[in-house]
């Protein structure tokens, strides 16, 4: 009994396995499974013995000496990083004992004093076997895409003093201690990191000596799994016989065992071929998914998945193997993020899949206007309902969509069309599947996660990591580099930041900006230091890459250097502007306070990037509502046709839409992000396929009968001409090439010139454009005077009231504007201007004939305004 997924062909698996009664090295079937290559029969001789395992070698516990403002350090069983740097007091005599490091010191060359040997609570510290001393292992899947890239240097700058933050804000010189205690815990991990692992670039390979490893002589197989108390190795190579190839534990915990090439020289285990750990654990006998593995797949009617060994043969005739053809783009200065889901990106109501997401979805950003594509839902998530926020095998892309190779070539196609490619990755937690995932891995509730209540989110039902550990440490900076490294990824949207950073995961917690806020014992040091150390290694190893923190409790310093003492993100999500629209919109209009909606959309921290907002897909899940339906509600359902009569709601809705999306780009960051479907107005809520979910006290929450009709994008609505869709569509894709020429998100120059609550008016200037919303429902104004910087002619580039994005064609796109001295709203210079009920205006200071995007010019044409853009848009990096 076979199935296929995305072309390959898997044949089904027993869901219960029992230990063979016969010898370990029986017969074992390498020919059982296999991925696009001929089924052949090979004999080898088989390398294993059974491991001696010291129960008295256990984790770690130790007290920490420091108790500056660490949170929640006692009482949960867990070692902390910390901890195991100051006190190794209670390791096995096998291990050699490290003094204590003293918290205190800042010196660039601390040394540390160690007994007989260096040694560190590290699971790979020589942890090679000299008969293969001189084999070189290599990481499944780690090809070079060009030549140029082999040929770079990687190295990552030593941390720097940590100070200049105090320079940028004064005020956290009141809380010194605390961030100074902050940065001394990161520079002593990098320095350990420097003394045990070689550094933090090889530090950051984990995968090439965890999980499975090739070399010309065979495969080697790596599990840190401390708490098991034996280990093999079984699959459909071996017949899933639990006795076949036994495991060896080191001191750390880590199981080993090599699996020598058969005797004609093919590797061992066939590409494609199912593979799990069996662990006799204190939990019982266990089968898991290898936790480095690098794709996993899961059957047609069975419930848990299967890792696969996944290492496409070199052979030129497969298809199979993706090679990279085109560079990865250049850093643009302002960021247009397109945030995407694959499975829910098609039109029909099925999963989709990468390579139709490269085909269909990917030109379409590209036509918009977006300079970036940020996916979500890529690592391998058993409960597909959960966005791919429940992860179970971080090195795994989703199995849903296609193979690992499609997904490069997706990214490939992006790059070639100048996108930029982010991964929405998750690193706050992790799913409690106990079948596929990490939870509860070799049997220990404290493997990768801390121990009790601490090391579960009450309110997501997932598992929280211990970033205090050494080996999670090595686990996710390796997770983080290996979809860079190898996926070509151009950076990522860390997901839940603000869980990871506090020990109550913001959660009935609301942030007022007052400083005791971020700098106190709530604060978990542990996990701002890995944020640190994960930036640190991204933008030392990939110059070019954007990190950007889902983080909504405002941490000062979030965005600034990790050398200046900041926690080193490029962006942070600038969350507080959706909560502000959907509270605006639930009330009257007459109840909008314009100084309301600029201070949320201006209230950001001085050098510290944001992207801004409208809505994402946290406004789109079934529960809330989008903008669009806030604005619409049941009337999308009848009025959007354009040879039916609007309606008064209709009409309100289609200009808010517009006006709120333009004022959220020109005021809110440095960055722009828009959920796909919502340039639009999509209709109605994403629901994922779902069943009926009977709770403890007996109540049941319907489902929907596992439709997918709630989970796809209808693009062609927004495509119709027949449609009002149509027009809100156009208008998301002439702000975007407006800011794609202009670069008014990055201008240093913003000034708010006016925000009259009478009149309902919103002017502000931003590089050389001068923006104008009215926001009155009903008045409109004549000669209306609005302020600006330079004096010359203004014409409009911009019209929210354009036909073509359905307006109602108040404004004449061929009148010209011409300041006149005098200062108004403390500006040198004023215009006048009309300004229509509902509307947004961007007029432009003149020096050349250019174009204004609107009626004169359709949208379709616009992309040629990038001919004469001032800034500069992403580029090879071979340019």
């Amino acid at each position: 009994m076979v199935y296929s997924v995305s072309g390959l062909r898997l044949p089904c698996v027993p869901s219960v396995y029992r230990f063979s009664q016969s010898s370990f090295n029986g017969a074992r079937r390498s020919s059982s499974f296999s991925l696009l290559l001929k089924k052949d029969q090979f004999s080898r001789k088989i390398f294993a013995q059974k491991s001696s395992y010291d129960s008295d070698s256990s984790s770690l516990t130790v007290t920490a000496s420091e108790k500056v403002f660490v949170s929640g350090g006692q009482g949960d069983g867990s070692s902390s990083m910390t901890d195991q740097l100051e006190s190794l007091s209670t390791i096995s005599d096998d291990i050699q004992v490290i003094h204590e490091v003293d918290s205190e010191e800042m010196e660039d060359n601390e040394k540390v004093e160690v007994e007989e040997q260096e040694s560190i609570p590290s699971a790979l510290a020589n942890n090679d076997e000299e008969a293969r001393a001189k084999e070189p292992s290599v990481p499944l899947q780690r090809k070079v895409s060009t030549e140029k890239s082999e040929a770079k240097p990687r190295s990552i700058p030593p941390p720097g003093a940590g100070q200049k933050i105090y320079e940028i804000d004064p005020t956290l010189l009141g809380f010194r201690e605390h961030i100074d205690y902050r940065y001394a815990q990161y520079k002593r991990m990098r320095e350990e990191i420097d003394k045990y692992e070689g550094g933090l670039e090889v530090f950051s390979r984990g995968y090439e000596k965890l999980g499975f490893t090739r070399s010309e002589t065979g495969i080697t197989y790596r599990e840190w799994a401390p708490g098991a108390k034996s280990a093999a190795l079984i699959g459909d190579f071996n017949n899933w016989n639990p006795n076949a190839d036994i495991m060896n534990r080191n001191e750390f915990g880590v199981w080993e065992i090599f699996l020598p090439n058969n005797a004609d020289g093919s590797p061992p285990i066939p590409h494609g071929s199912r593979v799990k750990i069996r662990m006799e654990t204190p939990s019982g006998i266990k089968d898991s998914i290898p936790a480095w593995i690098k794709f996993s797949v899961q059957a047609p009617g069975e419930i848990p998945y299967n890792g696969i060994y996944y290492d496409p043969p070199e052979e030129a005739y497969l298809v199979e193997k993706y090679v990279f053809k085109h560079s990865q783009p250049k850093r643009p200065k302002s960021l247009r993020i397109y945030e995407s889901h694959v499975g829910m990106s098609s039109m029909e109501p099925i999963i989709n899949t990468y390579v139709n997401f490269r085909d269909d979805v990917l030109p379409r950003i590209k036509r918009l206007g977006y300079n970036a594509v940020q996916i979500m839902a890529i690592q391998e998530h058993s409960y597909y309902a959960s966005f791919g926020y429940h992860v179970t095998n971080f090195f795994a892309p989703s199995s849903r969509f296609g193979t690992p190779d499609d997904l490069k070539s997706l990214i490939d196609r992006a790059h070639e069309l100048g996108l930029l490619v982010f991964m929405d990755i998750v690193h706050s937690h992790a799913s409690n599947n106990v079948l596929d995932g990490l939870n509860m891995f070799d049997g220990t509730d404290a493997h990768y996660f801390h121990l009790g209540s601490k090391g579960h989110h009450w309110m997501w039902d997932s598992r929280l990591f211990n970033y205090g550990s050494w080996e999670v440490l090595r686990f996710l900076l390796s997770n983080a580099r290996w979809w860079l490294e190898e996926y070509k990824f151009d950076g990522f949207r860390f997901d839940g930041v603000t869980s990871m950073m506090y020990s109550h995961h913001g959660l009935q917690v609301a942030f007022t900006g007052n400083y005791n806020e971020y700098f106190g014992y709530a604060t978990d040091i542990d996990a701002v230091v890995y944020l640190m150390l994960v930036n640190d290694m991204i933008h030392g190893l990939y110059p070019e890459a954007v990190t950007i923190g889902e983080d909504v409790s405002g941490m000062p310093t979030f965005c600034l250097p990790v050398q200046d003492g900041g926690v080193g993100f490029d962006y942070r999500l600038h969350m507080a502007i959706a909560d502000k629209w959907i509270e605006l919109l639930k009330k009257r209009d007459e109840d909008w306070k314009m100084g309301d909606i600029i201070h949320t959309l201006t209230n950001r921290r001085w050098l510290e990037k944001c992207v801004a907002y409208a809505e994402s897909h946290d406004q789109a899940l079934v529960g809330d509502k989008t903008l669009a339906f806030w604005l619409m509600d049941k009337d999308m359902y009848e009025f959007m046709a354009l040879d039916r009569p609007s309606t008064p709601l209709i009409d309100r809705g289609i200009a808010l839409h517009k006006m709120i999306r333009l004022i959220t780009m020109g005021l809110g960051g440095e960055g722009y992000l828009n959920f796909m479907g919502n340039e639009f107005g999509h209709p109605e809520w994403i629901d994922f396929p779902r069943g009926d979910q009977r709770l403890p006290n007996g109540s049941v929450i319907p489902g929907n009968n596992y439709s997918y009709d709630k989970c796809r994008r209808r693009f062609d609505l927004g495509d119709a001409d027949y449609l009002r869709y149509r027009g809100m569509q156009e208008f998301d894709q002439a702000m975007q090439h407006l800011e794609a020429k202009y670069g008014f998100m990055t201008s240093e120059h913003q000034y708010i010139s006016r925000k009259n609550e009478g009149d309902r008016m919103i002017v502000f200037e931003r590089g050389n454009l001068v923006f104008v919303f009215n926001f009155h429902w009903n008045n409109s104004y004549f000669d209306y005077r609005v302020g600006c910087l330079k004096q010359g002619k203004y014409k409009i580039v911009l019209d929210s009231d354009d036909p073509l994005f359905g307006g109602f064609n108040r404004l004449n796109h061929n009148a010209e504007y011409f300041s006149t001295d005098g200062w108004y709203d403390d500006r040198p210079c004023s215009l006048l201007v009309y300004a229509p009920s509902r509307t947004a205006v961007v007029y432009a200071l003149v020096d050349d004939e250019s174009k204004p995007v609107g009626k004169s010019e359709p949208v379709e044409n616009f992309k040629t305004v990038e001919e004469a853009e001032p800034v500069e848009e992403s580029e090879s990096l071979d340019s």
